[in-house]
This record gives structure tokens, sequence and C-alpha cells, in this order.
């Protein structure tokens, strides 16, 4: 009998529509030989599996199953492509966890732990990972301009610690910028990261676990037409994304190892991406995505493609992974 899979999509943050393709992407190319998928999309109005022709059939939060023309459909997996809150930072997973139904991301506390960029820096670079320069602040805390300025340095980045997809960043580059930009950060967040900036390659390196394996992906150079890598080099185009990467061969090596150690330092699982700059000629990390995006424009596919696995592939693996 196959097994019933529920692709979860969506989340209560910005990032809902791009869930919402991602999720389309991974439903097209689940293997229909194996799984019978469902969409389910994890929205703010309400939890719906919806059908090819549309229809929704309200998910039951007592046991995450759903009634569809009179049948009860119960999962026994669940691919975990929501974006944000509440997919990626670990609510989702331990409301899963409590109904004993496994799901294809990390588990509660490394999700939550990664969504969080600060504790995720702080952690790493116990590890000796190299991070940059960093000052935080919480809503309501005194801002001291100087301070800052003296930690990081300008330009520098302002970001919203726990938001995804580039929301609530800005560069820096005047000491009378800053105060705004903080507050631009404090509409997504209430919670302040604020680096200091890295001149160097940007890269991001997919790490996944394939055949049993931790495995990283080819690394993908990010050329952004923008300032940096913002929602729109992401989502609309206005970057270039090489893979693979034109750095040398030592670099490649050092920075998937890097990623890949990262993956086992946080005790990751399923389908990730880690995001470095090299800066002075290291890697420098900036972030980890537990839930990378899977869609058509997204990274992590092209790497596959360029690592010759198939999405169908890809998916039927990180499935497995779950429900062994």
């Amino acid at each position: 009998m196959k097994k019933k899979i529920a692709i979860a999509m969506g989340g209560y943050s910005n990032e809902y529509k791009i869930s919402l393709n991602s999720g389309e992407l991974v439903y097209k190319h689940t293997n229909r030989d194996l799984y019978e998928p469902y969409r389910v999309h994890i929205l703010e109005e309400g939890w719906f599996v919806v059908l090819d022709d549309g229809k929704k059939f309200p998910i039951d939060k007592a046991d995450f199953s759903a009634t569809i023309e009179q049948e009860k459909i119960t999962f026994d997996s669940v691919f975990n492509i929501i974006h944000g809150t509440p997919g990626e930072d670990g609510i989702f997973q331990g409301y899963l966890e409590m109904l004993n139904i496994p799901q294809t991301a990390c588990d509660y506390y490394q999700a939550a732990l990664t969504f969080n960029k600060r504790d995720c820096i702080s952690i790493l670079r116990a590890y000796g990972i190299k991070t940059a320069k960093n000052y935080f602040l919480n809503k309501g805390d005194e801002i001291k301009e100087d301070e800052i300025l003296e930690r990081v340095g300008l330009p520098c980045f302002v970001k919203a610690n726990k938001a995804g997809s580039s929301f609530g960043i800005s560069k820096v580059k005047k000491k009378e910028d800053l105060i705004a930009a903080i507050n631009f950060s404090f509409e997504e967040d209430e919670e302040v990261i604020i680096e200091s900036f890295l001149d160097g390659t940007e890269v991001s390196v997919g790490v996944i676990q394939y055949k049993g394996e931790i495995l990283p992906l080819p690394v993908t150079e990010i050329i952004s037409e923008n300032e940096f890598f913002d929602y729109e080099a992401k989502y609309l185009g206005q970057s270039k994304e090489i893979t693979p990467a034109n750095i040398s061969e030592e670099d490649r090596i050092k920075v998937q190892e890097q990623a890949k150690r990262i993956f086992k330092v946080l005790k990751l699982k399923g389908l990730t991406r880690a995001e470095f700059i090299f800066h002075e000629g290291e890697p420098h990390f900036i972030e980890v995505n537990t839930n990378p995006g899977l869609s058509e424009a997204s990274i992590l596919p092209q790497q596959a493609k360029v690592a010759g696995i198939s999405l169908t592939d890809l998916f039927t693996n990180v499935i497995e992974a779950s429900l062994s």
C-alpha cells in the first residue's frame, strides 16, 4: 500500500507564497509509484487539504487528519516545506512529534535554534566557525549608535533576527541611517542583529541526507544586481546564480566541508542550505536554512541538478529517511 504523504506548505509569515510555490514543486515531483501525496496548506486562516480541483477539506488538528468524501485520511509522514513560522521555527515539528507523525525537516529544537540567527551564530562560533562581527538588540533596548558602530563598523547590515528570505534587512553606509534601519528590522521581529560588512564572494551550499549519507551539493556563487542578496535578488531574478561556483577547488572543498560540519554539529536532517561569504580567503558563516526554497527559481534544486540528482530522487530520499 502506498504511503500517504502530507506536503505541508505555507506558513504565517511574509514567506508563505514562496512556500506554496515550493510545495507545488514537491507535489509535482513526488513519486506516485511509492506515495500518495496531499497538498496541505498551513495558513493563518486555517489548515486545509487542497485537491487538484481546488476543493478544500479542513485538517483536524487533534490528530492531523482530514475527512475527504467521508473517508478519514491520516498521514504516514509530512514533507515539511513551510517557510517561517510555524514550520521552520520548531512549532510545527513539536506538534507533529507529540502526535508521533514523522516529518522531513530537522527536529523542533534544531529548528528553533537555526531560525534564531544570533543563537545559531553563538553556538557555531564556539566550534570555531568564522562569522561577521555582530551586535544584538532587543526591542526596547537603548540604541547606542557609537557603541554599535565601534563594534561592527561601516558599512554594516541590520537584520531582523528571526525572518527569512531577506525580509527586514538593510545595508547601512552612514551613521545617520542606522536608526531607521533598526526600526525597519523591528517591524519584522522584536530582535535585531547588526553585522559587520564582509567583502568577498558569496556562496550557498546545500547539504542533504542522501542514501544514508550526509552529502554537500555543488556550490553556488551568488552575484546580486542589488546591494546584497535581498528578496528581489532571490525571487525576482535580480541576481546571477552560478552553479558550480567560479571558485578554486581548494575553496570548494573548504566551504563544502564547513557546511557539512555545521550540518553535523547542529544535528540537522533532511534538506538544508548554508550561506557563506569568502572574506580574507576564509568562508564566514551567514546563516543556515533548514527548510530551503524548492521552487523553480530556488538554489537547492539547481544544485541537485548539477549533482545529477533528479527532484523525484531527491524528495524520495528525504521521505524515506523520515520513515526509517
